[in-house]
């Protein structure tokens, strides 16, 4: 049996130097990826790689690749059941917070389910019941 989280380890690693021939790799032939906010399925490795090679002003970038002090992303889970979140920056500069949940099967990445989010100022009324932590990031 393979092991699962050595696979998603090393997706999230070809993802970070935009090896999309090392991320095709670990993908089943089968692979789908959803974006519930926007309702996009994607099937198939094809697709995908299109949507990557032909996105305005290039690829967007994990925040570890194109920062000086980088935040690496955090892998959570076991089986075949995995939770990836980090950071991307946009070809314009806008950083924002991804989460994907991952679906291994035979060794493979079968499904991806990516939430995105843009960073917001906290309102002021929350202030006196939290605190402002290092996990609080502004768009660049």
């Amino acid at each position: 049996m393979a092991d699962n989280r050595a696979t998603v380890d090393q997706f999230i690693n070809a993802m970070d130097k935009m090896d999309i021939e090392a991320q095709e790799r670990l993908l089943s032939d089968d692979f789908v990826e959803e974006y519930p906010q926007s309702g996009e399925v994607i099937r198939g490795k094809d697709n995908r790689r299109a949507i990557m090679e032909n996105y305005p002003g290039g690829t967007p970038r994990e925040t570890s690749a194109s920062r000086q002090n980088p935040k690496p992303p955090v892998v959570t889970g076991a089986g075949d059941n995995f939770t990836a979140s980090g950071q991307i920056t946009y070809p314009n500069g806008e950083t924002w917070h991804v989460i994907s949940l991952i679906e291994v099967r035979d060794g493979k990445i079968r499904k991806m389910t990516s939430f995105f989010a843009a960073p917001f100022e906290a309102p002021a009324w929350r202030a006196s019941y939290v605190e402002k932590g290092a996990t609080a990031t502004k768009s660049r």
